[in-house]
């Protein structure tokens, strides 16, 4: 149901299959469909005890809750077992974020270099700073899609919802430099032709044929230690979280940041106007002549 129905994507759906098989392991014999009020109530409670966040306890709680609904559904239970389970108290963290000057110091980086990899590397993180997409969005990008250069990618993002996602001119400069280097590295066969071309702007020789957010957060942390910045502050979601920081530092609309990333509810998008906010009241203090201690005046 929740592949065809609701066009899940594969990391959500290996989340939801984590958390059932969890949960069928953890409420005893029988498994979820035996399960009673008790037994659900009980493992859930030690989800805290086996030092399980809160949040992962409310992503286990959302996958039972909605395993039982369908349940209820399809006739295979006449009741819900999860239906008292509250919802974990978490604090909503603020995401981590790369200032400007530190982004241009990653960016330099990967550009000192002009080898097939250091190529890649500055395609990666020029469009994931420029567009804003999520790592299985990038990864899942398709050679065709910027053969042409183009000024706008359309991203099939989750749920299958489409958006627009921009590229301003480092980005597609990047990408136009890595696009020459990986077609060079096409192999000729004995007939002269050039071997199949992969489908993926970032091919790899692994199984699924393409990079993965593993390697690519490796990457990133070669990156970030050659730029002089700390590889634990940098992920490729950081990347996302600098690109609508800095749009909302820039004095961008709050539903246009929405949009280009491709929030369902503008709730989440909310949570980067208090990094934004504290990042300009920081700067205020700092610089505003007002806000500078006055020195002592004489008697």
């Amino acid at each position: 149901m929740m592949s065809v129905e609701r066009d899940a994507s594969p990391n959500t759906l290996a989340a939801y299959a984590r958390d059932l098989a969890d949960a069928e392991m953890g409420v005893g014999a029988g498994g979820l469909m035996a399960a009673d009020e008790t037994m659900i109530e009980n493992w859930y409670a030690g989800l805290a005890q086996r030092g399980l966040s809160p949040a992962t306890a409310a992503r286990r709680r959302s996958a039972v809750r909605q395993f039982y609904r369908f349940a209820l559904g399809e006739g295979w239970r006449n009741d819900d077992p999860s239906r008292r389970l509250d919802a974990p108290k978490q604090g909503r963290s603020l995401p981590k974020v790369l200032s400007r000057d530190e982004i241009d110091a990653l960016i330099q980086a990967v550009s000192r270099r002009d080898t097939a990899s250091a190529m890649r590397t500055r395609a990666l993180v020029e469009l994931a700073y420029a567009s804003g997409l999520r790592v299985s969005e990038l990864l899942a990008l398709r050679v065709e899609a910027v053969r042409r250069d183009p000024a706008w990618l359309t991203i099939r993002g989750k749920g299958g919802k489409e958006r627009l996602a921009p590229l301003n001119e480092g980005a597609r400069a990047a990408v136009r430099a890595w696009m020459e280097v990986r077609e060079a590295q096409r192999k000729p066969l004995p007939s002269g032709a050039l071997l199949p071309d992969s489908p993926w702007l970032f091919p790899s020789r692994g199984a699924s044929g393409r990079l993965t957010p593993r390697r690519f957060a490796q990457i990133l942390d070669q990156a970030a230690a050659d730029s002089g910045i700390d590889p634990v502050r940098v992920s490729p979601h950081v990347l996302r979280h600098a690109f609508a920081t800095h749009l909302l530092e820039g004095g961008a609309d709050l539903r246009v940041v929405q949009t280009l990333l491709g929030h369902a509810d503008i709730a989440t998008t909310q949570i980067y106007t208090h990094v934004a906010s504290d990042r300009l009241a920081q700067v205020v203090r700092e610089h505003h002549p007002l806000a500078a201690p006055k020195p002592p005046t004489e008697d």
